[in-house]
């Protein structure tokens, strides 16, 4: 289905400075909400805990659920809104995880009811020690930079039939990332030096497909966790679900308009290298708008009716599709020119 006519001409590359300045403020702005809340607010999944979902059948204060709370000795726990104000449901977290048995559900239970005057129903328990969830953490930055990892391998072997060179990336990466990780540092500086390595060996290696995608899903990621940051949304295991599923969705249109590319430099290799990409773009515009349209309508609906479970996870999908749509005609694609650019300069 083709309802965009195929002889249209938009500038996109044209416009690719405009992109950069929206795309640097945008990741801007995610790292500076990232820095200024002290990381990600990660869930229980990843600081260990215990976490109670309460529902009251009528509205309760906060504070009186809190006065509850502090008369079992879990004053500093965080209580919030779950789903829609109107279905009178918390959750509380506490820093600290309790055996969930029966015996300390109903313990809560009672202590909430003595202050709010309201029966609570005790939906759900859970609890995660503090080292599961470090490991969880470690385990979570690792799929997410293997990810990028093995996508820059096949996009490098796919469409720059490197396959020597991707083999010695890959290990040359986790080498480095083997060191790296002697070296004791946090997990989260150790997956951004194991990007800038890569990033360095694919200038090395000059792999620029690999690069232009790459740089793209780094782009993805960023702006969804610096988002969820924003709003103050907890950063748990189903999102990480989520970012690798927008990775993918993301990489998929990406290997479109590439595959594009390469099909017109072969036809018209003469051509302009910006007219080539521009051409390439214009012809999947179609295809691109269709995929994003249809996937947004089935996460939307998640994200309105799938209820306060799923919210979260398809509040990251709704970014991702429109961060993966974006940067896979102004990210992806725009820094192949600029590799050339830059390759044509320094010779």
């Amino acid at each position: 289905m083709e309802f965009i006519k195929p002889n249209i001409d938009i500038d996109f590359v044209g416009k690719r400075k405009i992109a950069y300045a929206v795309s640097l403020s945008m990741i801007l702005i995610s790292i500076l909400s990232l820095i200024f809340h002290g990381g990600p607010k990660y869930g229980i999944d990843f600081v260990g805990g215990t976490v109670i979902q309460v529902k009251f059948p009528g509205a309760v204060t906060i504070n009186d659920i809190k006065a509850g709370l502090a008369e079992m000795g879990l004053e500093n726990s965080t209580i919030q809104t779950f789903g829609n104000e109107a279905d009178h449901d918390y959750l509380i977290r506490t820093e600290s995880p309790f055996q969930t048995d029966d015996n300390f559900s109903q313990k809560i239970k009672a202590a909430v009811q003595k202050t709010t005057g309201a029966e609570p129903d005790i939906r759900r328990v859970e609890m995660v020690g503090p080292q599961v969830g470090k490991d969880l953490q470690e385990k979570a930055m690792f799929a997410i930079f293997y990810a990028m990892l093995f996508i820059a391998i096949y996009i490098s072997g796919r469409f720059e039939f490197k396959w020597v060179a991707c083999a010695t990336l890959a290990g040359a990466l986790m080498g480095g990332v083997y060191l790296l990780s002697l070296l004791h540092i946090s997990m989260t500086l150790l997956t951004v030096l194991a990007l800038i390595l890569a990033l360095v060996l694919f200038w090395i290696l000059k792999l620029k497909y690999a690069m232009g995608a790459v740089i793209s899903l780094i782009h993805d990621v960023i702006i969804t966790i610096g988002l969820f940051s924003l709003f103050d949304k907890e950063f748990s295991l189903p999102i990480i679900a989520a970012i690798l599923s927008i990775m993918g969705y993301s990489l998929n249109d990406t290997i479109i308009v590439f595959d594009r590319i390469r099909e017109n430099l072969k036809k018209h290799p003469k051509n302009p290298f910006i007219s080539t990409i521009n051409k390439s773009v214009n012809e999947t515009l179609s295809r691109t708008i269709l995929t994003s349209s249809t996937s947004l309508v089935a996460v939307l609906a998640l994200f309105i009716l799938g209820g306060g479970i799923i919210h979260d996870f398809a509040f990251a999908m709704l970014v991702g599709i429109l961060t993966g749509t974006y940067s896979s005609v102004y990210v992806a694609s725009p820094i192949l020119l600029a590799w050339q650019d830059v390759a044509k300069r320094s010779k």
